[in-house]
């Protein structure tokens, strides 16, 4: 009797003895797993960080833009370098424009053969290229053609908008302005128009957005230098 009791007590002891062994395993198993965690979440950050070499067709990180490619690389599709924007930067034609930049400057050879372009940010008189967004509250006030400016490619000069400034025809007409005047000779003979701050009174251009706040009235046939034009009155 005393031997079965020696006996149960030896596999009980051995049973606990196999219990704390799988718990020091699993205690360093979730040990590792939360350790590992923060590295996983270290690299999953620096790779949404989005800081070098990415292959052709894969997306531009938000605020990202392209400066170099190589055609070796992601199994011979070719790879970008791709960093974040800043105030004069050379980039890819293949490059976006992030909101709020403009181009100023290209070089037909750049970027391993695809063009490269450079950016910034805006300000007031300042020549872009010809494909450049114009940024919110800015106009174009002049022209150079094709071989004059921006390396082969049109230039325009980008001015800030305000109350009576010649603008060339397709310029961005801001919130709050109208045109009152046009002249066909105008920028370079692409044409421009005049344009102000609205207010009661002014006899405006045909098809211009009309500011909350107004309305059209009486229309003469001499406004506009001769196209044509619409009272502005207050709602």
């Amino acid at each position: 009797m005393n031997g079965l009791r020696h006996r149960i007590r030896g596999r009980l002891a051995s049973l606990a003895g196999v219990v704390a062994l799988l718990t020091a395993v699993l205690a360093g198993v979730t040990a590792g797993t939360a350790n590992a965690a923060p590295a996983r979440a270290a690299v999953s950050a620096q790779a949404a960080a989005g800081i070098g070499w990415i292959c052709n067709g894969a997306p531009v990180t938000p605020g990202y833009v392209l400066t170099s490619h190589t055609n070796s690389g992601c199994n011979g599709a070719g790879m970008w370098w791709q960093t974040p924007v800043r105030d004069g930067i050379w980039t890819c034609a293949t490059s976006p424009i992030p909101a709020g930049y403009v181009t100023t400057g290209h070089n037909p050879t750049g970027c391993d053969g695809y063009d490269s372009w450079y950016m910034r940010l805006p300000v007031d008189g300042l020549w872009t290229c010809g494909t450049s967004p114009i940024p919110p509250g800015y106009v174009i006030t002049q022209h150079a053609g094709s071989g004059m400016g921006c390396a082969n490619i049109d230039a325009w000069f980008m001015q800030r908008a305000r109350d009576g400034l010649w603008v060339c025809a397709g310029s961005p007409i801001p919130p709050g302005y109208v045109t009152t005047g046009h002249n066909i000779n105008g920028c370079g003979g692409i044409g421009s128009w005049f344009e102000v701050v609205a207010r009661p009174g002014l006899l405006v251009c045909p098809n211009v957005p009309i500011p909350p706040g107004y309305r059209l009235g009486n229309y003469s046939g001499s406004g506009c230098n001769g196209l044509g034009g619409w009272y502005l009155l207050l709602s």
